[in-house]
């Protein structure tokens, strides 16, 4: 696992971390520039399946170029679509019209300690007690970040769709490192994404139904802190930042890494988001959030530096392997 990762091109793993912090910055800018649109008129669906569907639309020619992929890999195609795109953006959306914003954001947040559970029990690989301790620390800090005891309004239904969301993300990471092991046989990342945002848009269009939009609201300007803004140019950068940008280098970054430890580092998404609001949009950041932040990293630091444990009972190698080893005669 770790050399055909190390083996991804000529950087170590130093520029998949890169990868990885910058896709959390492009994902937490999106909503810096999604609230002005919402407060202008927009349905927060709307706003999505506009993300959404402008991504496509600027992928398209990459999912000409790699149509192969929809004979190669229609499953992992279709499986992007639905979790790492639409399912993510919809269960999330819908948990907010009924918990808190803070609540349904941390347990969707959970999903790094969720990935960690793929790994270890369904694909039976070690977990390093490291790692596992960076995502307590992370999930710890973003209870301080989303001030997650300011709202208890706890609905049930409100909270499956959150943990939805969760496990969403969860196959966001799982599919992204899909391949990564399988050499020059690994199906490009570009055209996945590509293929994931046609997928997501066709999905998100049945959910939305972007045909009762107010239009007129995206020839108009936005309020951004007191600044009018067109709304124009806060889509165009959801679209070309906010979701393109995030996503190439987000799927990159977990296969030059690992769904673990890129997920603990996604976490930062959440400080980011609230430290762009804090500076954009003037909603001030309290004594808790920051030290909360200042968790977070740690936590990230610790998951993103830890190594690969030993082989656990469920990789031990049969023993006659390791003697047909010993002997010469394995290949």
């Amino acid at each position: 696992m770790q050399e055909s990762r190390a083996g991804h091109g000529s950087r170590g793993p130093g520029f998949g971390l890169g990868l990885a912090l910058l896709s959390a910055v492009a994902f937490g800018g999106s909503g810096v520039a999604a609230k002005p649109l919402i407060e202008a008129g927009l349905d927060p669906l709307h706003v999505v399946w506009l993300r959404v569907a402008g991504a496509a639309l600027v992928m398209l020619p990459v999912a000409w170029r790699h149509r192969s992929l929809v004979r190669d890999r229609p499953a992992l195609l279709a499986g992007f679509g639905l979790l790492a795109v639409a399912g993510v953006q919809a269960c999330y959306f819908a948990a907010l019209s009924r918990i808190p914003v803070g609540v349904a954001l941390l347990i969707e947040y959970l999903a790094p300690a969720l990935v960690l559970g793929w790994v270890r029990f369904v694909q039976r690989k070690p977990v390093t007690r490291a790692a596992a301790f960076g995502v307590v620390l992370a999930v710890g800090g973003l209870a301080c970040v989303v001030e997650v005891w300011a709202g208890l309004g706890f609905d049930a239904f409100g909270l499956l769709l959150a943990l939805g969301a969760a496990c969403c993300q969860v196959g966001y990471f799982v599919l992204s490192d899909q391949g990564s092991d399988a050499g020059d046989d690994a199906p490009h990342p570009l055209g996945v994404i590509a293929y994931g945002l046609l997928v997501g848009t066709a999905v998100l269009t049945v959910v939305a139904r972007p045909w009762g939009m107010d239009w007129a609201v995206l020839a108009g300007s936005a309020d951004l802190d007191g600044s009018a803004v067109p709304a124009w140019t806060l889509l165009g950068w959801i679209v070309l930042v906010a979701t393109v940008l995030a996503y190439i280098t987000g799927v990159v970054s977990v296969r030059r890494l690992s769904p673990q430890v890129a997920g603990v580092v996604a976490c930062l998404e959440a400080v980011i988001a609230t430290a762009l609001a804090w500076v954009v949009l003037g909603e001030h950041l309290s004594a808790p959030q920051i030290a909360g932040g200042a968790v977070v990293l740690v936590g990230a630091f610790i998951a993103q530096s830890a190594r690969p444990g030993g082989p656990t009972a469920g990789d031990a190698v049969p023993a006659s392997e390791t003697e047909l080893a010993r002997s010469g005669r394995a290949t």
